[in-house]
This record gives C-alpha cells, sequence and structure tokens, in this order.
C-alpha cells in the first residue's frame, strides 16, 4: 500500500479508504463524489418544518410559543427550534394571520424590460485595466436602459463603495433619480455575508426609492445591453490606456460624448442615445425621515448592526447601521423588524436571534405543501 500510494502521489490513509469503497461497491465506489454538506448548517430539517405545518393544522388558534411547547413535549429527543424560527415557518407557509394590510415588497423579482427613460438604470464595473503607470483603473459605469444613453463613466483605482456613493450622487443630481437600478451581484452592489445579500449603497437606493434589480449570478447576458457598450468602451479607450487616471478620465469623457450625441446606434433605428433620453422628473434631494405608524416603535440600527429592544440587543446586519427599522408585535413574545416596506424577519424574547423572512430581493419561493 505505502509504494502504491507514493507512485499516485496519495497519503495511506486516503489509499486504504479508495481501496475500502472499491470492495464496498466495486468500481462505482472510486468515482468522485459530491461534497455538499448533507443539511445547511442554519437550515431547520424538513421533518422538523412538517411538525410545525400539521401542529397549527391540528391547532389552528395555537401561535408559535404553545407550538413550539407542544413540539417539545412531544418529541423531547429532538433539538426543538426557538419561537421566532417556528413562527417564521408558520409565515413563509401562509399560516400567520395579519391584522393589517401588509405592505408591498415587490423588488428582486423578474427582470423588468422598459421603453421609458430613467424607469432602470444599469450599473457595473468594467473589468480592471492596467494604465500606463502601472496602476489598476477599475471604471464604473451607469446607463439608461431604454435610450442607451451613457450616464457616467468613471475611472477609479478601487470598487469601494465610498467612492461607488460618489459617482451615484453626482449622476443623481444631473440626471435625477431613476425608478429602479440593475447590477450583478458583486461589491459594492450587494454583500454576500449581510442579511438578503444588500450593501450599503443598495440599501441608500431603497431609501431613495430605488427599486433594486439583481441579475442572475453568471448570466451577464441578463445586463446585456450594458455589456454591449462595454466592449465598445473597451476597443475605443484602453487600446492603448492612459498614462495616468486622469488622462484615461480624459478618454472616458471624450468617449461619453461621442457615444451619447454622435454614434448612431442600430437598436435605436440609428438615432443617437441623446435622441431618446431626457432626464428624470425625480430631483434628488437626499435622504427623508422613516415613518412607521403601524409599527410599535421604530429604532436605529447601530454602528455595530444591532438594535436595542427592551434591554435587549438583536444582530440585524451593519448595512443597516444609522436606518431607522419598524417594530411591532405580532404574536405572543414574537416580534417583526421592518425596513421601510420591507419585512426582514422575527425575533423572541426568548433568543434575541432574528429569524429572516423570504428575500425580497431574489427569487420567490413557494411555501411547502402541509402535511
Amino acid at each position: 500500500m505505502a509504494a502504491v500510494c507514493r507512485e499516485f502521489n496519495i497519503s495511506r490513509k486516503t489509499g486504504h479508504k479508495l481501496l475500502q469503497r472499491y470492495r464496498d461497491s466495486g468500481l462505482h465506489g472510486l468515482t468522485d463524489r459530491s461534497r455538499r454538506p448533507y443539511r445547511q448548517a442554519n437550515q431547520l430539517p424538513m421533518q422538523i418544518e412538517r411538525l410545525i405545518v400539521r401542529l397549527k393544522k391540528d391547532y389552528p388558534n395555537w401561535g408559535a410559543p404553545k407550538i413550539q411547547e407542544r413540539l417539545r413535549r412531544l418529541y423531547p429527543d429532538i433539538h426543538c427550534p426557538a419561537v421566532s424560527t417556528v413562527h417564521a415557518v408558520l409565515d413563509r407557509n401562509g399560516l400567520v394571520k395579519r391584522w393589517t394590510r401588509r405592505r408591498n415588497r415587490a423588488a428582486g423579482t423578474p427582470l423588468s424590460h422598459t421603453r421609458q427613460p430613467n424607469e432602470l438604470w444599469c450599473a457595473d464595473y468594467k473589468g480592471e485595466f492596467m494604465l500606463a503607470d502601472r496602476r489598476y483603473c477599475y471604471p464604473l459605469t451607469i446607463t439608461d436602459y431604454a435610450s442607451r444613453y451613457l450616464i457616467a463613466c468613471e475611472a477609479l483605482h478601487t470598487t469601494k463603495e465610498v467612492y461607488a456613493f460618489a459617482v451615484f450622487e453626482h449622476a443623481f443630481k444631473d440626471f435625477g433619480v431613476p425608478a429602479a437600478i440593475r447590477t450583478d451581484n458583486g461589491v459594492p452592489f450587494a454583500s454576500p455575508n449581510a442579511l438578503f445579500n444588500l450593501s450599503k449603497l443598495s440599501v441608500w437606493w431603497l431609501r431613495l426609492g430605488i427599486s433594486v434589480e439583481r441579475i442572475k449570478p453568471g448570466n451577464p447576458q441578463q445586463n446585456g445591453r450594458h455589456e454591449r457598450m462595454h466592449l465598445t468602451l473597451k476597443l475605443e479607450t484602453t487600446k492603448p490606456a492612459g498614462a495616468n487616471v486622469l488622462e484615461q478620465q480624459g478618454k472616458f469623457d471624450d468617449f461619453i460624448k461621442v457615444f451619447n450625441t454622435e454614434r448612431p446606434h442600430q437598436a435605436l433605428a440609428m438615432a443617437v442615445p441623446a435622441d431618446h433620453y431626457r432626464p428624470s422628473p425625480r430631483q434628488y434631494q437626499g435622504l427623508h425621515d422613516i415613518d412607521y405608524p403601524f409599527h410599535d416603535k421604530a429604532v436605529t440600527v447601530t454602528t455595530c448592526g444591532r438594535i436595542c429592544f427592551n434591554r435587549q440587543k438583536i444582530n440585524l446586519s451593519q448595512v443597516f447601521a444609522g436606518q431607522t427599522v419598524g417594530i411591532k408585535q405580532t404574536d405572543d413574545k414574537i416580534w417583526l423588524v421592518s425596513f421601510m416596506d420591507y419585512d426582514l424577519g422575527y425575533f423572541d424574547d426568548e433568543t434575541c436571534r432574528l429569524e429572516p423572512l423570504q428575500n425580497p430581493f431574489g427569487p420567490k419561493v413557494l411555501p411547502m405543501s402541509p402535511v
């Protein structure tokens, strides 16, 4: 065994494991096996979720605390989920009675296809490239979906969101505020580890009344018009690249003028984007205070991403730092956290842990059929 393992450059432990697989399953046992975990660490097992749904069907007037206690007594050997988790299961299966009209949670569903200027902007970073001074350039570009008008092309040295804030604020001041912005799922448009993959930039857009659209990961064709503009941008401004950032920005500025006012566009019947684009009637006026008249209390999220409520600290997300969220009691010991028109999740007095609801900025998931 030692000689064979040296020949194939594997450890003896691996060699013995492969030999045992062959003894158990023959040649089929030597094929690669999936490394996907059997279950997600924080995902509730399907069997327990079905038990919760069944108990609610049996006792329709019971809330999450009573169902949790009943589950604990019936099955003392299983790990009983928190009250907020039970309530979230009931909610996503349509078993929670809402006493007030639920507000709209539209966003992130199928991508829109508009024909009017400023109903949808597209934004992305054109792939980085090296300037003559050996520094990298990350162009941040913004276009209008309907008219193909190139709103901005800024030569940045990083993709950090603080610089993206400045570019978008300048665009909003010059061209008004759009109804929606479509991006990919990369930084700074999204945060992979944040709640619903939101970022501080996308939260700011929501505060301005801008809907967030995201293309499916690995499908740049869903932002095809913008990507096609990037191809032209690359051919006409980066071959050769500028000597420094200032010279490269000058190339970008010249390209914007030609692209918008001189270059005929086949999709526009050989018209130029400037013939079809008009600034948005929605003027940029900064952020207004958020009001939660249908909630019990409004709370400001701390810099570390927590909300303090009744001497308890509940982790939310740092992308909401400084934002005001609404808290409303929906059941015994159950509280709902909302941001603007979006319900984020529930927490309970027992665990003080937020149980997120269905992602309002992703594909809609159909509720599980009750057993």
